[in-house]
Parts: structure tokens; sequence; C-alpha cells
């Protein structure tokens, strides 16, 4: 059976349609929009504007459990960074099993849902167990996390991840044995593996993942790569000045340029972070199609630094946004931080470039949708489209800013002015996962988490 929403408006890509009816069948699947109303056995009045789903382009579910605990500064001279808080997340991730793992991704992706996310690529490197030994399904892990997509009603990208080295030319550490494939032949035993898990969830695909240049040889990258076809590609890139460095000394260039100068780098290759850039890279990456996955929150919980956001764009490059530690969860902020670290830098407000009027929310959301998208392995351009699925996030009209502007005004309020409390729900695949603020499967899903939380004893 069919059914119809009617909003008070609806983003397409030629601007607001004001009032707009959207009628689904029972998979979800958009049959029909239109701004006049139509005769259908159910019509649900919703008094908010829907706007397309955001992606989330870069996720470690399990590092949402150690949210805060790296903040504890017991030595105010002590070097706390990147490298020493990936000892913090190494000592818990090694700590979880199957169950617990799952139940906190599916916390994470509730959440996730109830911030407006409709979509989540899963960077993925925790594959074996505890001692680092391959479970008898190769893809459990994985399969756990198409199961916490499921639960929580999130469209998942799998993206298996190849881990072998614990720095350039050096083996891994015993703290990531739980991460390891020796072989590129073993990774794609786990690939094949992985993308069988994903048969089991409609809202589920898979991606191929290289951690970093640090963590796999140029041959078995190589290998790896010859398998990638059109899957979407990720890979950690330039986070970090130390790797920038290592690079330096290893393969005498830098990791971007490396990259850039060794392999067929093309638009199905998303470069997660990329912050320590010369201008050559960014010329290169924007050149070459390569889109950028920026995550803020964590780029500056971490210290990362900044990307160069305004060459990239200048140069055509597209970006989209990411988590990935989850210490914070708003896809809004994302944008923010992004912004405000540019104007931040450069004494100018307007870094966001938009040939929409100036727009910038506009320019925010439609770059995150799309460049998101496509790491998630969408080519879709649309914002909504008939035999799409209907994924979206909903903005509650009766928010004051909102209620108060012109829909002109609505995304650039929504993006500088917003938070979790703008939204009225989320709808996936035509039904609605969060509604009026709750998760529809929330206390069970909490009850879960808390259970697994408990028994680590982590917080």
């Amino acid at each position: 059976m069919s059914k119809v929403f009617k909003f008070e408006g609806l983003l397409t890509n030629e601007g607001w349609m004001c009032p707009a009816f959207v009628q689904v069948d029972h998979l979800g699947v958009i049959v029909n929009i239109s701004d006049t109303e139509f005769e259908k056995e159910r019509i649900e009045t919703v008094n908010g504007y829907a706007i397309p789903g955001f992606q989330n382009a870069h996720s470690h579910s399990f590092q949402y459990a150690m949210s805060g605990l790296a903040e504890i500064h017991p030595d105010p001279t002590s070097q706390d960074d990147f490298w020493s808080w990936r000892e913090t997340m190494y000592n818990i991730v090694l700590s979880m099993n199957p169950d617990q793992f799952e139940h906190i991704a599916t916390m994470l992706y509730a959440e996730m849902l109830s911030h407006g996310y409709t979509h989540v690529a899963e960077f993925h490197y925790v594959h074996h167990d505890k001692d680092g030994k391959p479970y008898s399904n190769l893809a459990e892990m994985g399969e756990r996390l198409v199961s916490a997509a499921k639960t929580a009603g999130i469209g998942i990208t799998l993206v298996p991840i190849f881990y072998q080295k614990g720095g350039f030319g050096k083996d891994p550490v015993e703290k990531q044995r739980r991460f390891i494939s020796s072989t590129a032949q073993g990774y794609l035993n786990l690939l094949s593996e992985s993308k069988q898990a994903t048969n089991a969830y409609t809202k589920a695909n898979i991606g191929l993942g290289i951690h970093s240049l640090r963590a796999v040889d140029e041959e078995s990258i190589r290998g790896a790569l010859a398998e990638a076809k059109e899957l979407p590609v990720h890979i950690h890139i330039a986070e970090q000045l130390k790797e920038v460095a290592d690079c330096l000394d290893f393969y005498k260039q830098r990791p971007v340029e490396w990259l850039l100068n060794t392999f067929d780098i093309n638009q199905n290759f998303h470069l997660v972070h990329a912050t320590h850039l010369n201008e050559t890279e960014v010329t290169g990456m924007a050149q070459s199609g390569a889109h950028v996955v920026l995550c803020p929150s964590t780029e500056g919980n971490l210290g990362d630094g900044i990307f160069p956001l305004q060459s990239f764009q200048n140069q055509g490059g597209k970006w989209s946004i990411g988590t990935d530690s989850h210490i914070g969860l708003n896809p809004l902020e994302e944008l923010r931080i992004l912004d405000y670290g540019q104007r931040l830098t450069t004494n100018r407000r307007n870094q966001f470039v938009s040939v929409t009027n100036g727009d910038t929310g506009l320019f925010g959301v439609d770059m995150a949708l799309n460049a998101g998208r496509k790491a998630m392995g969408n080519s879709c351009e649309n914002y909504f489209e008939v035999g799409q699925p209907f994924d979206a996030v909903v903005v509650d009209a009766d928010t004051p800013l909102i209620a108060t502007c012109r829909a002109e005004h609505i995304l650039s309020t929504l993006v500088y002015s917003g938070d979790r409390s703008s939204f009225k729900g989320t709808i996936v695949n035509g039904e609605w996962k969060v509604k009026d603020g709750r998760h529809l499967q929330k206390d069970q899903i909490v009850t879960h988490f808390k259970k697994s939380l408990g028994e680590l004893k982590i917080r």
C-alpha cells in the first residue's frame, strides 16, 4: 500500500517546493512528487520542511564508546596528541567482544539518525578476535555492523579496511592485532566475505578501504586496488605532521604527492582528512577528481590541523563530512566548524563558494550531500527522485527562527543557528525512524548499550 506525506516544503534541486506531497510505495520508494494534492488513501500531514538526509562519510563506530575519555590530562606539560590518544583507543578496542561491538554501533547509529544522518560509511578495521585470530566467519565484526545499522534503521556502506603495517616499513605492533590482514589476498578474502554480509540488509552496500599509506605497503595497495572496479575507495591520508615526515623519509615524497604519482586516482577515491598539503598536492587532488572527507569536530579534537578548503574549492574540489571518532554527531556543527575554521585563518566570511545566490547554507548542504552520496557508492544527484528511496530529515516548522523566515532563508538559518532540536524527525525508506526527536526503538537500544558499557567498565 502506498502512502503520501504532505510537508510545508520539500527541498529540490530547483529550490523549495511549498507545499509538497511525496508519495511512496510499500518499499518506501518515491513514486510521485507534486506541489498539488492528489487523492490517495493515506495522507500524513507533517508540519515541517523535508531536506535530504545527511551522509556521514567517515565513522569508526567503536570509538563512540570512548567519547570524552581521552580528555583527562594529569600532566599539563606532557605532549598529548593524536599518537597518545591512539593508545587509549587501542586499549579500549582490545576489550570488546562482538555483542558489545554491535550494541555500541547500534546506539551510535540511532543517535546519528536523531541528528539527521540517513547513511553512514563505516571505516571498519576491527576484524579479528581479542587475540588477533580471524573469526570462523571472516566478516563476523562487519556482519555485526550491518546488523546494527539494520536495527537502528540507517543505511550503511561497509568499508572493510586493509591494515597491514605498524608504520612505513614496520611490522604491526601487538595492540594492532585485531586489525591486520598480512597480504592483499587476505584482505580481498575479507572484502568478499564482507560483501556477502551486506546482502542481509537492503540499505547496505560495500566499499574498499586502505587504512593509510603507513599501514599498507605499495605492492599490497596495488593488489587491493586492482579489485576496486567501481567501488568507492576510502583512505586516511596526511592527517598528522609526523605522518607526512615519515612518508618523506620512506618514499621521498609527501603522502598525497606519492599517491597521485603512483596510482590512477579518480572520483571514486575519498581521501579522509588530507589535512597537511602543499599547494601542488591541493591542485593535483582537485584535478584528479578525488573527493576529500572532512571530519571537523574530530580533527579539532585531535589537533590535526585545518584543511586548505578555499584553494581546493576554487579548483573544483569536492568534499563531504564525517564524524570519525564521534566526539560530535551534529552535521550542522560539522559544517559550522569547517566554515568557521576557514574564517578564523583567512579573516573572510564567505568561505563556502556558492553559485546559488550566495546561499552558504545551501552550498554546504549540497556539497556534503552530493560528495557524501558518492562516498557511499550512490551516484544520484537529485535531492529527491522518483524511483529512489525516500530518505529525509524534517526541519520542524515551529522552530522559532524557522517559523519566522522565508523559505529561501531556511537552510542558512538551519546550518548557522540550528541543532538537533531543530529536527522534527528522520525518515528512511519512507518510514519514520526518529519522530518528534525520539528514535522509535530507543528504549531497547539504550538497554543493550548500557549493559555492554557496564560490562566493559571503561567509563
